[in-house]
C-alpha cells in the first residue's frame, strides 16, 4: 500500500539524509506569502489570465487533460532551450507546450480530440511540438506513448472526454486523483523509499489544480476537499525553496547538482528532494494560515496557491535564481 503525497512528504522528511528543511526559512517565506495574501496585491491565480490558457468551457477541460499529459521534462540537455513562437510571442518551458497545442489547433489539427491524438505518429508529434530552430522537448517517444495510452482509455471507457471523468467524481479532488492514477498509468507517479511505497502525483494533482483555477473553484473546478492536495513536486519549485532558504542540500548532493549530474528517477536523493519539498510547503501553509488567523482575516490559502506563487516567482526572477542548481531527471512524471 502506498502513501498519498502529503503522507509521503511527511515520512520522507523525517528520515531524509540528503535534504533538510530549515525552520527559519519556513518562517521567512511564510511571512512573505502571508503579507502578499493580506495586501491589496493579493495573489491572483486566474488560469485564464495567461494568453496561452483557454477560457472556462468543456472543451477547455479536454485541452487541460492533453497539456497535463505532456506536462513534464522541459529542461534541455543541449544547452539551448525549447522555444515556441505563437501569435508573435516566444514561449519557453510549460508555456511553450501550451503555445504548441494552440498552434496545432489553429493549423486545423484536432490535437485535443483523443480520436486524433491516440493515432498520432512520431512524425506528427514532431510537427506539433516543433520548436524554433527545430528544437524539440526531451522524451518525444514517451510523450507519444502517453498520448496513445490516455487517448485509448478515454475512448474505450469515458466516451472520449475527460469531462466524464470529472463528472463521475462527485466534486471530490481525492476521488478524481484516484481515478486519474488508477485509470491512466502514465500519471502513476509512485516510488519506493526505504522500503515504503510513496507517491507524488505531480501531473495528476496539477491537472486537478488547473481545473480548480480555470473554473475559479466553481462548476467543474469545485472540489470540497481541494485542501487535501499538496504542492506539485517538480524540479523548479524545489529550486525556489532552496533560494528562499527553506530547503537545504548536503554538500555531496549540492556538488552533483552544480555539476549537472543527472539523478535517477526513484533514487533516494531525488525522492528526498521531492518529499521534503511537499513537507516544506505543508509547513509554510500552516504558518501562513496562523498569521492570517491572527489578523482575523480570511484570504484563501492552500498548498496549490503556494505552489503557484513559488513557480511564478521563479519565472519572474529567473536571473536571480540562475545560481541555484535544480535537479535534473529524465522522467515522464515531472
Amino acid at each position: 500500500m502506498h502513501l498519498l503525497p502529503k503522507e509521503s512528504g511527511s515520512l520522507i522528511s523525517k528520515t531524509s539524509t540528503n535534504v533538510f528543511i530549515n525552520k527559519d526559512g519556513v518562517l521567512k517565506l511564510s511571512e512573505q506569502i502571508a503579507n502578499k495574501l493580506l495586501s491589496e496585491e493579493a495573489l491572483n491565480f486566474s488560469y485564464s489570465s495567461s494568453d496561452c490558457h483557454p477560457k472556462p468551457s468543456k472543451d477547455a477541460i479536454d485541452w487541460i487533460f492533453v497539456v497535463d499529459t505532456l506536462n513534464f521534462c522541459f529542461w534541455s540537455d543541449i544547452g539551448k532551450s525549447w522555444e515556441v513562437t505563437w501569435n508573435d510571442k516566444v514561449y519557453t518551458g510549460y508555456f511553450a507546450l501550451c503555445a504548441a497545442i494552440n498552434r496545432a489547433l489553429q493549423e486545423g489539427i484536432h490535437v485535443t480530440n483523443p480520436k486524433v491524438y491516440s493515432q498520432l505518429s512520431i512524425k506528427d508529434l514532431h510537427h506539433i511540438l516543433r520548436g524554433d530552430n527545430e528544437i524539440l522537448p526531451l522524451l518525444m517517444e514517451e510523450r507519444l506513448n502517453s498520448l496513445h495510452e490516455v487517448g485509448s482509455i478515454l475512448l474505450n471507457k469515458y466516451e472520449g472526454s475527460f469531462v466524464n471523468c470529472v463528472e463521475s467524481c462527485n466534486k471530490s479532488a481525492q476521488n478524481l486523483l484516484q481515478l486519474i492514477v488508477t485509470e491512466f498509468p502514465c500519471f502513476r507517479d509512485e516510488a519506493t523509499y526505504k522500503g515504503q511505497r510513496v507517491s507524488f502525483y505531480k501531473r495528476a494533482q496539477i491537472l486537478i489544480g488547473d481545473l480548480w483555477s480555470l473554473f475559479n473553484g466553481k462548476a467543474y473546478g469545485e472540489f470540497h476537499d481541494f485542501e487535501t492536495l499538496t504542492m506539485f513536486a517538480d524540479y523548479r519549485v524545489p529550486q525556489v525553496l532552496v533560494y528562499f532558504g527553506v530547503l537545504g542540500y548536503k554538500d555531496e548532493l549540492k556538488k552533483k547538482l552544480q555539476s549537472e549530474l543527472l539523478l535517477e528517477n526513484g533514487s533516494e536523493e531525488e525522492l528526498e528532494i521531492r518529499g521534503c519539498s511537499i513537507e516544506a510547503v505543508e509547513q509554510v501553509k500552516d504558518v501562513v494560515k496562523e498569521i492570517i488567523k491572527s489578523k482575523n482575516l480570511s484570504p484563501l490559502c492552500n498548498s496549490v496557491i503556494i505552489d503557484y506563487y513559488l513557480w511564478t516567482y521563479r519565472r519572474e526572477h529567473r536571473k536571480e535564481l540562475e545560481s541555484i542548481p535544480f535537479h535534473k531527471v529524465k522522467s515522464i512524471y515531472y
